[in-house]
């Protein structure tokens, strides 16, 4: 696939990257919302704190985000036991239709 050269502004900081075509929006999308989480943070004006800080703050942010939702996707062993008596009960269904 083709790349092409896009600069992102992350606190102020320009960032270059080659990224594949058509991917320009989700990146510019990210850059937002990192930028609007780090402006509603440091809003906060905690003391002693530097960029550093709120970039980092921001970071875990994201992370525990991308977890809770990689952790919603993930079965249970609740989940494959009703799945597995689902199953049974399907098979059994189409048994009786057999018979």
């Amino acid at each position: 696939m083709a790349k092409q050269a896009i600069t992102l502004k992350i606190a102020g900081k320009s960032y270059p990257f080659q990224i594949e075509s058509g991917k320009e929006e989700a990146y510019r999308l990210a850059e937002r919302e990192v930028n609007s989480y780090l402006s509603l943070i440091k809003q906060q004006n905690i003391r002693g704190w530097s960029e550093q800080d709120y970039l980092a703050m921001a970071a875990l942010k994201f992370a525990i985000t991308n977890v809770g939702i990689r952790q919603s996707r993930e079965l249970t062993d609740d989940d494959l036991g009703r799945l597995s008596a689902l199953d049974r009960k399907l098979d059994d269904y189409l048994n009786d239709l057999k018979d």
